[in-house]
């Protein structure tokens, strides 16, 4: 990350009013920036620090993008001990020297490609991006099946996905989209032509997490994950579903690091090492995640996801290659699209 780069996302963060800890983040054990309940089931994976560790972290409702400038507009007198982000975030957070290297218990045990070598970053768990749909919200229209059907006329003003130039999960699909499309990380114009498309039929293109406004409605379709589909199928009042489109998806890791700097090193540790612990990997996959370590799903869990079949369209991806092509994209978003 560039000084000018720096410097741009200092100026986000105070903004945004990001530059302050709260009263809440002061009294707290530890603090964890993007550890927001509605997302990855945050909400029942900080109860369960609580419970067995006796630490107190909360909730923090930022995504990537918002965690990373906060945390480099804070560099001098740091507030959080540890950030989630999705991956890309990750080698931008080590690039922007935020973070630390800290190889928590188990560390050895995630896969070579999920992982800093040095520990800057590790994987906690993965998703498999797709469409998650309120059928009750599409008013009698059926399920899209496909990247393509989102840019019928009968999906005008139904189809949501988070901003790209932002968030995590706004990036990654663009990477589904584009790949799945016939593009590449050096032509990103599937993915430019799809989206204004999107746009031509009234997408909506919020921030921050929008699990509630897909429960509610209000956002009928969105690109998101498949845990956060599977948790309102199977925890909501409603009639929800995931797709993997027929052209194909992309799977994504989402990463700890830990804070240079940290105000409470001792408290960090504990928590990070508890996120890989077989009890904290079982936790992730009850919550219908893929554990970044090898560690079985469930059956009964296993037996709620899609079938094989499906997720043979889910492809991984270099996603430092991706990240190294994001600010191509960004140019080109906000230039023709946004």
């Amino acid at each position: 990350m560039t000084a000018r780069q720096i410097a741009l996302a200092i100026l986000f963060a105070v903004a945004f009013g990001l530059g302050a800890p709260t009263r809440q983040a002061q009294a707290a054990d530890a603090i964890c920036y993007n550890c927001p309940p509605q997302w990855a089931d945050w909400e029942g994976m900080l109860k369960a620090i609580k419970t067995d560790l006796g630490l107190e972290m909360p909730f923090d409702n930022k995504n990537s993008g918002q965690a990373m400038s906060q945390v480099i507009a804070e560099r001098d007198n740091p507030v959080a001990d540890m950030a989630y982000y999705g991956v890309t975030f990750g080698f931008k957070a080590k690039a922007a020297g935020v973070t630390q290297p800290y190889k928590p218990a188990d560390f050895d045990k995630i896969p070579a490609d999920l992982k800093d070598p040095d520990g800057y970053w590790w994987t906690v768990h993965q998703g498999a991006l797709g469409l998650f749909v309120n059928k009750d919200a599409l008013g009698g229209k059926p399920v899209p099946a496909c990247w393509r059907d989102l840019l019928k006329p009968e999906y005008k003003g139904l189809v949501g996905y988070l901003d790209p130039t932002s968030a995590a999960v706004g990036y990654v699909g663009v990477v589904a989209v584009n790949n799945a499309l016939g593009g590449s990380f050096d032509n990103f114009q599937p993915a430019i032509d799809f989206f204004k498309g999107l746009a031509q039929n009234d997408a909506i293109v919020p921030k921050q997490t929008s699990y509630a406004r897909v429960v509610s409605g209000e956002i009928p379709i969105l690109f998101d994950y498949d845990f956060n589909a599977y948790r309102a199928k199977y925890s909501e009042k409603g009639a929800f579903e995931f797709v993997i489109p027929c052209e194909g998806s992309v799977s994504f890791p989402y990463v700890m690091t830990m804070v240079k700097g940290a105000p409470h090193p001792e408290n960090a540790k504990k928590i990070l090492d508890y996120l890989l612990s077989d009890k904290g990997q079982g936790l992730w996959t009850r919550a219908y995640m893929r554990p970044a370590r090898p560690v079985p799903i469930p059956p009964d869990v296993a037996a709620k996801f899609l079938p094989a079949s499906d997720y043979a369209r889910v492809h991984a991806v270099d996603w430092e290659k991706a990240e190294a092509a994001q600010k191509a994209f960004q140019a080109l978003y906000i230039a023709q699209v946004r």
